[in-house]
């Protein structure tokens, strides 16, 4: 059995091109479509709270964090979360989501908003968003839509369009 040396690493620029290539890998062509997508395009992700997972040296998964504005919340939107093929199934999704979302707490994030499966996402802490609370820029399963409330208030304030923010 291969030994493996797990290293998860802040984001930064050198990391672009694989990313790129493993976003590929995990959601094809399509991906630059989704609503997800066109809240990124609005604006860049936050470096500091993005994270990769090394094996040996080479960056095998990760996950960004893109500040937004979803109704009266200032948060984070989680996403693309995504692994290597050769390495799913071990837990490193789930890890990248831990050390994010931390993250963001430690940042001062009200909340960490994203579209995704929710049986995978609900053991890590993501609860259901009211249905329709959030307007996005584009078609959204009104169910995948899940967040991390950090603020006691965050699901009462969670009504109204998601949009990037500037940081600050």
């Amino acid at each position: 059995m291969p030994k493996h040396d797990l290293v998860y690493l802040t984001e930064d620029s050198s990391h672009d091109a694989i990313i790129e290539l493993i976003n590929e890998e995990a959601f094809g062509p399509g991906r630059h479509v989704r609503a997800a997508a066109r809240i990124r395009e609005q604006g860049p992700h936050d470096r500091s709270l993005s994270f990769v997972c090394t094996d040996d040296g080479e960056t095998i998964g990760s996950v960004r964090m893109t500040p937004v504005m979803a109704g009266g919340v200032k948060g984070h939107l989680l996403g693309p979360l995504a692994v290597r093929p050769s390495h799913k199934n071990r837990g490193i999704g789930r890890e990248l989501v831990r050390i994010a979302v931390e993250a963001g707490r430690r940042k001062g994030s009200e909340a960490i908003i994203l579209i995704g499966d929710p049986p995978y996402y609900q053991p890590l802490g993501f609860e259901p968003v009211a249905t329709h609370a959030l307007t996005f820029p584009g078609p959204v399963d009104p169910r995948r839509v899940l967040v991390v409330p950090i603020a006691a208030d965050t699901h009462q304030r969670l009504k109204g369009e998601i949009v990037w923010r500037a940081e600050g």
